[in-house]
């Protein structure tokens, strides 16, 4: 199983990014997916997750409004977009598979991306 983030990099304030995350090696469309992210010496954090149709997300608060976690079954792949990026949006991002229903705790994840560095100046 693989799951290849990508989409960072350095942007400013104020603009917006969409990070994938594309699976191989399992059956996607039986997973729920999420993301998370680990800002310079914080533990990493839930940041979204999506059902196994997509027809379901969670946020966590300090996000909430400006990122939205879809997914596209035929592709494989899940993605996150993120608008309105402010300096403490600064960390690596994580995408995360677990076999069922999502979940905002890193626990209940059996698989994980390598990360995506996203770097926002003021």
């Amino acid at each position: 199983v693989q799951l290849q983030a990508s989409g960072g990099g350095l942007v400013q304030a104020g603009d917006s990014l969409r990070l994938s995350c594309a699976a191989s090696g399992l059956a996607f469309s039986y997973y729920g997916m999420g993301w998370f992210r680990q800002a310079p010496r914080n533990e990493r954090e839930f940041v979204a997750a999506i059902n196994l149709t997509g027809g379901s997300t969670a946020y966590a608060n300090s996000v909430k409004g400006r990122l939205t976690i879809s997914r596209d079954n035929a592709k494989n792949t899940v993605y996150l977009q993120i608008v309105s990026l402010k300096p403490e949006d600064t960390a690596v991002y994580y995408c995360a598979a677990r076999y069922g229903a999502y979940s905002d705790r890193q626990t209940d994840y059996i698989y994980w991306g390598q990360g995506t560095l996203v770097t926002v100046s003021s």
